[in-house]
């Protein structure tokens, strides 16, 4: 992807750069190895050098093309305006299906899912552990009919839905 000259260039600036690193952030520079919190090495900085054997089409591509890495859609979003999508949902999945609706109705183009405590763990509605919590900041999801009453006369061909459970 690299022409050979660029990369002897970026080598020297790669050089540079650690030397004046080294000086400005010494106890970092002499941390050995650096990880993310799932313990993934990363360098302290990444270049040319890095991706010297990548090929674009396969390991990037465009925008709306597979691998996706640009976006699903091939204009980004000039080509569709930015989705608003308000976080949202409370008590039942069909009290949740009518508050949808309403955000639809009033212009919504998205819609996110707010699931109720013991959904985000793992409890179903009926569990002792999880009475106080059922549907106070959230939606209570248990079973499959429980997201196809939430999901009820969404048309889900046309406006997207987040689903996103993150843990407490």
């Amino acid at each position: 992807m690299f022409d050979e000259r660029t990369l002897t260039d970026v080598r020297q600036g790669l050089k540079e750069w650690e030397a004046e690193a080294i000086k400005s952030a010494p106890d970092l520079a002499a941390k050995k190895r650096l990880s993310t919190v799932s313990d993934l090495l990363v360098n302290p900085i990444y270049t040319p050098e890095d991706i010297r054997d990548l090929d674009f089409n396969r390991d990037i591509g465009y925008p709306g093309f597979f691998p996706f890495t640009r976006g699903c859609q091939a204009t980004g979003y000039r080509g569709r305006v930015w989705t608003l999508r308000m976080f949202s949902g409370f008590g039942t999945a069909e009290d949740t299906n009518h508050r949808w609706h309403q955000l639809l109705k009033e212009g919504e183009t998205g819609l996110s899912t707010a699931f109720d405590f013991p959904t985000l763990m793992g409890y179903d509605s009926d569990s002792p552990k999880a009475r106080a919590e059922v549907g106070k900041c959230g939606v209570a999801i248990d079973t499959l009919a429980d997201l196809e009453i939430l999901t009820r006369n969404i048309p889900l061909d046309k406006v997207t839905t987040s689903m996103t459970i993150n843990p407490p």
